[in-house]
């Protein structure tokens, strides 16, 4: 049973390590680090990312990408791969975001013009208020219509639809601990395998997902 998430968008507090740039400029920048995103029309740096964030971070992107190969259902991306949900919206550098077939034509060169189908957080000691407070608000704004939040220190998974008032409501995980995806329909999740040391195999989850 779904439920209504109550949270309202705050002031950002990111520091910007430079002046002012437009979107475009922004994209074409040169530096090394593109570990970054732009918001309020500055260029920020993203928080550092944990050990257990990186193994979840792979092992996701990898579970969805071959899901969405073998479905033939569209393409999985990554951070630092970048995504503007709206044009008053900031550039943001989901974890792991998927784009369906039908929406394909929003990817470019440098980034993804419009919201992706589904939007993968997973949140550091130093990106929890942003992951919870203003990426909510803009995916929410934007038209994200699926959206996990994942907290490994916390072991904390919420996984929100957007309905069609342009609301997320969280969808608890079934009694058995398994999510399933209403985006990427036939796609199930142990919660249990995002907070282990080490993720299964992959290769044992597609065999779990009779995908081999």
């Amino acid at each position: 049973m779904a439920y209504e998430i109550q949270t309202e968008p705050r002031a950002t507090s990111e520091e910007s390590p430079g002046e002012a740039m437009s979107y475009e400029d922004f994209l074409h920048w040169p530096g090394d680090n593109h570990h970054v995103e732009w918001v309020n029309g500055r260029m920020v740096f993203m928080s550092p990312v944990t050990e257990p964030h990186e193994n979840i971070r792979g092992f996701l992107h990898s579970l969805l990408n071959l899901f969405a190969q073998a479905r033939h259902l569209g393409r999985v991306y990554s951070e630092p791969f970048q995504m503007k949900t709206g044009r008053a919206l900031p550039g943001r550098a989901p974890d792991v975001f998927f784009v369906a077939n039908e929406n394909l034509k929003r990817v470019k060169r440098l980034n993804l013009e419009g919201p992706a189908d589904l939007v993968v957080e997973i949140i550091s000691p130093g990106s929890r208020a942003t992951d919870r407070g203003d990426k909510f608000y803009e995916y929410e704004q934007g038209g994200v219509p699926e959206y996990w939040l994942l907290d490994p220190e916390r072991r904390q998974a919420e996984f929100c639809l957007r309905g069609q008032d342009g609301i997320y409501r969280l969808v608890p995980a079934g009694d058995d601990g398994i999510y399933r995806s209403t985006v990427l329909a036939g796609l199930w999740l142990k919660v249990e395998w995002l907070w282990q040391s080490l993720p299964p195999p992959i290769l044992d989850v597609l065999k779990e997902w009779r995908l081999i």
